[in-house]
């Protein structure tokens, strides 16, 4: 016999964009959405068969699509030193940790951005990994010797081509990672540095890593840089600080998605004090508008964007550092949906995930409860209702017992 489970919605987001709906009657069967639908009271449902989140909003579930588990984010810079020599022993208990703190914040989708030991990749077939996250990982990045990379990658070896290299990669990875600029500048303003790779042999890369069924992610930052990459067929371009509008309007034509990571530069403002000499407060500041202004414009052209927070960097901490990227978001001009959008529907767009992101008849039912209205998102999510997946409630998100309705109104 199928298992049939009604829940009221106070509110509904279902992650395509369109607007909030108001008291919603999901029907689940089986773990699955067999109905969404306006409640409307005394159609003869019996309500002792409801469970009453009509004080909720209700959401799909969050897609980090740019995190480094190996790193925490602290502002101590004996740790972040440790963590970044740290061998994968020492840093298993970390990346549970991470994990952990996503989940607690609604993100049950993670895109794991690259370690040099590819040590989160290694986690994840352990029976270590957290059982209610899905963690996507592309290992070790690749860039070019001399160039930078080395944190979250290797380079190709004496006289290798990059498309060689990558056929060397362990197939256990989901995406293949290319750093084709610098590191964004945090004490000059705008400056651009030059491509580590064509714009032949990152094509190179992605037509192999088609014929394995596999999408190439690529660090970029600067004109040059990101437009090869867009030229290439690259699937993403992460972070794309000054990339410029021409880029946007290539990205927007050409189906590219775009993972701006617009929190890092907050969060280097207000941890100024522990970022070092080699940076200037007012560049890093103006690096944030800046971004945010390419944000916007990316809104108008109609890039496809998802939200990733680069957490493992200073002060970007996993989980927490969602709530503040939505925030950013929508100070760029995105509705509250449209955000939401970008850190559900489009993440699992990017990451391959079919049966996620969307909540539709027919997907699986696999959501956040959020208390409150939607005017108190995204803080809500800080502190979670409950957490669903395929119809029923998390064991291991602890919350009180919902009660079901007893009465009409």
């Amino acid at each position: 016999m199928s298992a049939t489970t009604y829940i009221l919605a106070g509110w509904l987001i279902d992650g395509s964009g369109g607007p909030v709906q108001d008291k919603v009657l999901l029907k689940i069967v089986d773990g699955r959405f067999a109905g969404i639908d306006k409640f409307v009271p005394g159609d003869g449902l019996d309500l002792d068969q409801v469970i009453d989140f009509s004080h909720c909003t209700i959401l799909p579930p969050l897609v980090d699509s740019h995190v480094h588990l190996f790193m925490s984010g602290t502002t101590s810079r004996p740790a972040r030193e440790h963590q970044l020599v740290a061998d994968y022993d020492q840093l298993r208990p970390v990346i549970s940790q991470h994990l952990h703190y996503l989940f607690s914040h609604g993100v049950l989708a993670v895109r794991d951005g690259g370690d040099k030991g590819g040590y989160a990749l290694a986690f994840r077939q352990t029976k270590e990994m957290h059982p209610e996250v899905i963690l996507k990982a592309v290992g070790r990045g690749w860039h070019l010797q001399g160039r930078y990379g080395g944190l979250i990658g290797r380079c190709p070896g004496q006289g290798e081509s990059l498309v060689a290299a990558c056929g060397r990669e362990d197939q256990a990875i989901d995406q293949v990672k290319v750093v084709n600029s610098g590191f964004n500048s945090i004490k000059v303003f705008g400056l651009e540095t030059e491509p580590q790779f064509s714009t032949a042999e990152l094509t190179e890369v992605v037509v192999a890593a088609a014929k394995t069924g596999k999408k190439v992610m690529v660090h970029a930052n600067g004109r040059e840089p990101v437009r090869r990459a867009i030229l290439a067929g690259c699937h993403s371009i992460e972070h794309g600080f000054f990339m410029g509008r021409e880029n946007l309007e290539l990205m927007a034509e050409k189906d590219t998605f775009w993972v701006p990571t617009v929190f890092t530069m907050k969060a280097f403002a207000a941890n100024f004090a522990h970022v070092g000499s080699h940076a200037d407060l007012q560049v890093i500041e103006k690096n944030l508008q800046h971004q945010l202004g390419q944000l916007t414009l990316a809104r108008q052209l109609g890039v496809n964007v998802a939200l990733g927070t680069d957490a493992g960097s200073l002060g970007v901490l996993h989980g927490e550092s969602m709530v503040e990227e939505m925030k950013l978001f929508q100070k760029a001009g995105y509705s509250l949906a449209e955000t939401i959008r970008c850190a559900t529907s489009n993440g699992a767009r990017l990451l391959g995930l079919d049966d996620f992101g969307l909540l539709v008849k027919g997907k699986a039912a696999t959501f956040l409860v959020a208390r409150g209205a939607p005017s108190q998102l995204p803080r809500k999510l800080s502190y979670l209702e409950s957490i669903y997946l395929n119809g029923q409630p998390s064991a291991l998100y602890r919350k009180n017992p919902v009660k079901n309705i007893t009465t009409q109104g």
